[in-house]
């Protein structure tokens, strides 16, 4: 049982990739980081040693801090959040533990730059249906919460890339894209380290309803029609995939927790 102010490693996994999820803070030194260039799925970065100055840009919130073995970096810094009104936790044993339950973790160098603001940007083609959709939610529930997204002309995205300095994707000749058989989600689940089952099952779904191969899973078809309902639903790209959002939600704990549940009528019949 996690001791006080602690949180177990199951306990957090279970609610990374949820609306729920509370605010990882990795404080690990920069030896730590670099003999280990791996973190936790949604993660930003703190110094520890400026913890004071930076506490308050998260109180209200619900926050977990990871160091190394979940001992004084992180339970310090956890003790300044909470003292600017943050209702902070330790991870109980820090990415080592996390790393030895053979959790998830993120390489560090698959991470686009972060802006001024602390943000990755993404840029891609307007008017999405599903990878451009599923993908944004994967980047916003797995690996940065706070990524921006902007949806421009087809012709212009890598214009935009370059001007705005931001990430290129699902648009021929850019690194995040279709390779093969694989979608765009496909990628990035792969080389963010996200492969577990529950993802992989997810991965499938989305792949048929992005590439047209509905009978790669009987859930696509109900995929496609939500998407496109969604794309006819909203003129504004930004409210679609506040939309979209909710959707991936609710297949993601599906594919996680509910593919064994069935659902018929009368749920009790009558005995006779």
């Amino acid at each position: 049982m996690p001791s006080f102010g602690t949180i177990s490693a199951d306990k957090l996994a279970r609610l990374i990739g949820t609306p729920k999820c509370p605010t990882i803070i990795d404080v690990r030194i920069d030896e730590d980081i670099s003999a280990h260039p791996l973190t936790i799925p949604g993660t930003t970065r703190r110094p520890f040693a400026s913890a004071s100055a930076w506490a308050a840009q998260f109180s209200g919130q619900s926050v977990v801090v990871v160091c190394h073995r979940g001992m004084k970096l992180s339970h310090g810094a956890a003790a300044w959040l909470r003292d600017a009104g943050a209702d902070a936790v330790v991870l109980e044993g820090g990415i080592a533990g996390w790393k030895e339950a053979l959790l998830p973790l993120v390489p560090l160098d698959k991470l686009p730059p972060r802006n001024a603001e602390g943000r990755t940007v993404w840029v891609t083609r307007s008017r999405p249906k599903i990878d451009r959709i599923a993908c944004p939610w994967l980047i916003r529930r797995f690996v940065d919460p706070k990524a921006a997204f902007l949806f421009v002309a087809p012709s212009e995205v890598l214009s935009v890339a370059e001007r705005f300095e931001a990430t290129p994707f699902d648009v021929e000749n850019v690194h995040w894209s279709h390779r093969g058989e694989l979608c765009t989600f496909d990628l990035m689940v792969e080389e963010f380290g996200l492969g577990d089952a529950a993802m992989l099952r997810l991965a499938t779904i989305v792949r048929a309803a992005d590439t047209a191969r509905l009978d790669l899973a009987p859930e696509a078809p109900g995929l496609l029609a939500a998407s496109l309902g969604l794309s006819r639903m909203y003129a504004n790209d930004l409210a679609q995939l506040d939309a979209g959002m909710a959707l991936y939600d609710a297949f993601f704990r599906w594919c996680r927790d509910a593919t064994d549940e069935k659902h018929n009528w009368p749920a009790n019949k009558a005995r006779g």
